[in-house]
């Protein structure tokens, strides 16, 4: 009866934190769908395999609307993507999911399910950790 007492008592405790855990994505979630509509963005970082490509980047602007649409421009190109924040297999953390269609200037090497590192109001770091090792690192500031 004892250990039958014990497993569920485990099984509650674990329940609470995994609801825990949970509210606590939704909130981080909205936050930053929030932060990141607001504004203009810029490429502060882009590290490939270990080869910082921030330059790729540079010169282009980025917004992201309420309807999923991220837009690159920098005066002489636009090109749209999309972007999503949804909580990655494991439920555990978020995952910033950016495509571009458009894969010409260097664009699909953003395409990812980048996993979100830290983030505020007017910075966010995301990281992609490949299975090599090898990790790449992309940041985005506000103007």
């Amino acid at each position: 009866m004892r250990i039958v007492k014990k497993v569920l008592l485990f099984t509650v405790i674990m329940g609470l934190m995994g609801l825990t855990a949970c509210k606590k994505n939704k909130k981080q979630q909205k936050d930053i769908e929030k932060s990141i509509q607001e504004g203009n963005w810029k490429v502060t970082k882009f590290v490939d395999s270990g080869e910082d490509e921030t330059y790729h980047f540079t010169s282009y602007t980025f917004t992201f609307d309420n309807s999923g649409t991220i837009t690159a421009t920098n005066g002489s190109f636009s090109n749209n993507g999309t972007w999503s924040i949804k909580a990655d297999d494991s439920d555990d953390d978020l995952d910033f999911n950016l495509f571009f269609s458009n894969v010409s200037n260097n664009f699909d090497e953003l395409n990812d399910d980048w996993d979100i590192l830290s983030n505020s109001k007017t910075k966010i770091e995301l990281i992609d950790r490949d299975d090599d090792g090898n990790h790449d690192y992309l940041t985005f500031e506000k103007n």
